[in-house]
């Protein structure tokens, strides 16, 4: 009987185990459906989101290329590099020309996440890329001004050594925008700036349409979208054009720590709002392919480029008079260190042709590299 009674345990003991395993297996599968139902509901928020978006269907990447060894297109393919433009033009919604008074190179490591940021200065002379006038050297806002962002990219990509294939553009609006939905952002300004910043909100507030409060003085401050976009358009203080692509990249920086640390409601406003003041080279899929770590980003070092430099006057293709430009000192010794600053190279060669555009400069201008 004892037997029996065990015998019977065990057997009730195996179904009771058999019903387990079964209960577990659906709630795998319930929680397997949820998730794909999750994923189905966010692809359809995203795309509706995507639609916002100003596409340019127009831009071929195959057309901004430039020859690069292996080794370098290897290197390069470990991050994802997109030049960002912003356009200084009065007319909104307008992306296809106009003097890109910022130009940056933001790249991002696909392994940590690491967002690095290089902005070249607006008036570095280099060749312009142009493939109506293969022999045009000006300042690099010039670019995009002449061929639109196809030749803005082409130019970067040619000058250093880059395999650049998308871009986002934006204009002071977008920037604004995105500033005062995001809450403001603080920054520690100078009597100086304080001034000039009081001078540019005059016109940012006109362009806008947004409002502003002039600051009293110097003093650490929550900007808004006018005082911001101001703020980085200051030049005429000590430092010039490099002076005001650090503000630049501060404020690019402070927008991504905050939009980091936002809630959904609020990126949705953002996306709502800022997207169709943009235009991108994106698709759907490279925005979402970036979307999904997007709060995995953190912010690294930023610098300028060139970091060797000189100023002179010098004569530029597109006008006929000299105008003051930034010249490298050399192209070549710059460009090395900025594959070094981005990509962690410490014996990066620059090609031939950079060699060329380099010793082209130098015949130009004067300018050769600074002695160590």
């Amino acid at each position: 009987m004892a037997k029996q009674n065990s015998a019977h345990g065990k057997k009730s003991a195996g179904k009771k185990g058999q019903k387990n395993k079964r209960k577990k297996r659906k709630l795998i599968i319930v929680g397997i459906e949820i998730l794909i139902l999750l994923g189905i509901l966010a692809w359809i928020w995203i795309n509706g989101k995507m639609d916002k978006l100003n596409t340019d269907v127009s831009f071929h990447e195959k057309d901004v290329r430039t020859e690069l060894p292996e080794e370098t297109i290897d290197v390069l393919g470990e991050y994802t590099t997109i030049a960002l433009f912003g356009l200084d033009n009065r007319e909104e919604n307008s992306y296809n020309s106009g003097n890109s008074d910022v130009i940056m190179v933001a790249r991002i490591d696909k392994e940590t996440k690491e967002v690095r940021l290089v902005s070249v200065y607006r008036d570095t002379f280099l060749k312009m890329a142009d493939l109506d006038n293969p022999n045009a050297y000006s300042k690099a806002n010039a670019a995009y001004a002449v061929g639109g962002p196809q030749q803005a990219v082409r130019m970067l990509n040619t000058n250093l050594d880059l395999d650049i294939r998308e871009y986002v553009s934006f204009d002071f609006s977008a920037v604004a925008e995105a500033v005062d939905i995001l809450g403001g952002v603080e920054i520690e300004v100078t009597a100086e700036e304080a001034g000039h910043l009081n001078n540019y909100c005059v016109e940012t507030s006109r362009v806008t349409g947004k409002s502003y409060t002039p600051l009293p003085g110097a003093g650490t401050y929550n900007l808004n979208g006018v005082q911001a976009v101001s703020y980085g358009r200051i030049r005429y203080t000590l430092g010039d054009d490099f002076k005001r692509t650090e503000r630049q990249r501060l404020v690019v920086n402070k927008l991504v720590e905050k939009a980091l640390k936002s809630d959904m409601g609020t990126i949705n406003e953002l996306i709502d709002t800022v997207f169709p003041q943009i235009q991108t080279s994106l698709s759907k899929t490279e925005i979402i392919n970036l979307a999904k770590d997007a709060f995995n980003y953190k912010m690294g070092e930023n610098a300028g480029f060139p970091f060797d430099r000189e100023n002179e006057e010098v004569s530029i293709s597109y006008q006929k008079s000299k105008q003051d430009c930034v010249i490298p000192a050399d192209l070549s010794s710059n460009v090395k260190k900025l594959h070094d600053f981005l990509y962690g190279t410490n014996s990066y060669r620059v090609t031939d042709s950079v060699e060329g555009i380099s010793a082209e400069i130098e015949y130009r201008t004067g300018v050769s590299a600074k002695s160590e």
